[in-house]
């Protein structure tokens, strides 16, 4: 007969209440601006209220300003009570500390859990630190174990205990599972809620069982089918079950070639899937083939987020996200690393220069002309780097191909240093054409350009193919790396070429 894992009904129902409301795309934003409006009007009345009754004795002025205060406070929780979990959470995120803890206060206990499953790592901690153990037991113990499982590395551990000891046994051990699994797994992101059938049953029974719930899992596009032993045999589409006639069995109208994952699947993997095929959602199974979760597109479209938020940061040189009021002793330890390493890479590019001093001083003009040079070569290697950090994200670039791709990098290189380097030349030769040097000069900057632009292409392609060899993300530095080669290769090529020719 159908069967249903216990936790659908419950997050059914919390999934209902959530999003309830349909939200404007910009609704958040001008919320943002309504809040902090709000705040400011507040601390205005406030501060006009304690200078108008100041001296009025001293338990009259305590009321007055308690009052002013409390209307203000009234009217801000009212607005964010309206509000949807994920765009209380963006104000929160836009809000200096001060402020965001105001607003954290007002928010209503019981939408605490889904608040702090939506804002980043770097506010979380901020509101959590606010939080008494009370609080954070009564925001989490109501909370599905797989949501659990995502805050359980930033709270207390005596308040996952707690949480824990008070959770049933199917519960616990979904929390073990769930916490068992690495963070950038399938496991570590699949959902227990789903709906499961026998495949020995009509499609009426099926439709009689479903009708009984309360509320259907999100995002259920499917039922999945197993067997006695909780095999998976196959997926159930809703479509399928509407538009069969209801005496057809299930193992007649289901569909056995599903694309399963494995919980201890790369996430970022099962992420290509969903793009590559439209899922939904996506059966999870152990190693035995049992069904023991579901992976959805709402998880998928965070685990692309969260790639592309990497992506950017690490490519910028910041080790973490980083909450945009943190402190400035936290934000600066953040940008440390990689502002060291460009601090030695500019030292070395000046010494490249400083080798060609006397050059710079009998042909004057080099120096004005040489930063074109490294500035092209590194933004046409910035191209190519995107582009191979992309594919290699998407799983197009293998050994197979990286040779052949290399060499069509290096044409394009070599035809955008023909082109380009050719009306640099014609720059530079027109800009000094009234020198002695000024024909070598259009000479030099186009050779050093083509050059350059070659070796960019080469920095480019090796640098995110090598790391990624290692088993390194692809994006850490690489732009930094890029950034290095071009200007002190860029630097060196140049002036080597015009100490060549003007010596």
């Amino acid at each position: 007969m159908a069967e249903h894992d216990q936790e659908s009904q419950d997050s059914g129902s919390d999934a209902a209440l959530s999003t309830a409301q349909p939200r404007d795309a910009e609704e958040a934003s001008r919320a943002l601006h309504e809040v902090q409006e709000m705040l400011r009007r507040h601390r205005l009345a406030v501060e006009v209220a304690h200078r108008q009754h100041y001296g009025e004795g001293e338990g009259r002025h305590v009321l007055v300003e308690h009052l002013v205060e409390r209307q203000g406070l009234n009217e801000l929780r009212a607005r964010l009570d309206r509000l949807h979990p994920a765009d209380v959470a963006y104000i929160l995120e836009g809000l200096p500390l001060e402020d965001r803890l105001v607003a954290w206060d007002l928010v209503k206990a019981e939408r605490d859990g889904e608040i702090l499953l939506e804002v980043s790592d770097a506010v979380r901690e901020t509101l959590i630190d606010s939080m008494d153990r009370h609080e954070l037991v009564d925001a989490i113990e109501s909370m599905e174990a797989d949501e659990i499982a995502d805050l359980a590395p930033d709270l207390p551990r005596d308040v996952v205990e707690e949480v824990r000891r008070q959770l049933n046994q199917q519960e616990r051990e979904q929390l073990r599972a769930a916490m068992s699994y690495p963070e950038d797994s399938v496991g570590g992101r699949m959902y227990f809620d789903f709906v499961k059938v026998r495949e020995d049953v009509t499609l009426e029974a099926v439709l009689r069982y479903l009708r009984q719930l309360e509320e259907l899992p999100e995002h259920t596009d499917q039922v999945f089918v197993v067997d006695s032993h909780d095999q998976l045999c196959g997926a159930l589409p809703i479509d399928r079950l509407l538009v069969n006639e209801p005496e057809v069995m299930v193992a007649d109208a289901m569909l056995r070639d599903v694309l399963t994952l494995q919980a201890m699947d790369d996430v970022d993997d099962a992420a290509q899937a969903f793009e590559r095929y439209d899922l939904v959602s996506a059966p999870v199974i152990d190693p035995h083939g049992r069904l023991v979760g579901r992976l959805t597109v709402a998880e998928v479209v965070d685990v692309i987020r969260e790639q592309g938020d990497y992506g950017r940061l690490s490519q910028a040189g910041l080790r973490e996200e980083e909450d945009i009021f943190a402190s400035v002793w936290d934000s600066a330890k953040n940008r440390w690393l990689w502002l060291a390493l460009n601090l030695c890479t500019a030292f070395f590019a000046s010494r490249v220069i400083g080798a060609f001093e006397g050059t710079i001083e009998r042909v004057a003009a080099l120096a004005a002309l040489m930063p074109i040079v490294a500035g092209i070569a590194g933004n046409s290697g910035n191209q190519t780097m995107t582009l191979v950090v992309r594919s290699l994200a998407f799983g197009q670039v293998t050994m197979a191909n990286a040779w052949r791709l290399m060499l069509k990098e290096f044409a394009v290189a070599g035809l955008n240093g023909v082109v380009w380097g050719g009306v640099a030349g014609l720059v530079a030769w027109a800009l000094y054409r009234d020198t002695v040097e000024g024909p070598l000069l259009g000479l030099t900057m186009s050779l050093a350009m083509m050059l350059n632009l070659l070796l960019g292409a080469l920095i480019a392609m090796a640098v995110p193919l090598g790391l990624h060899r290692m088993g390194r993300d692809p994006a850490i530095g690489s732009s930094v790396l890029l950034t290095f080669s071009t200007d002190s290769m860029g630097f060196f090529i140049f002036l080597g070429l015009a100490t060549l020719f003007f010596t």
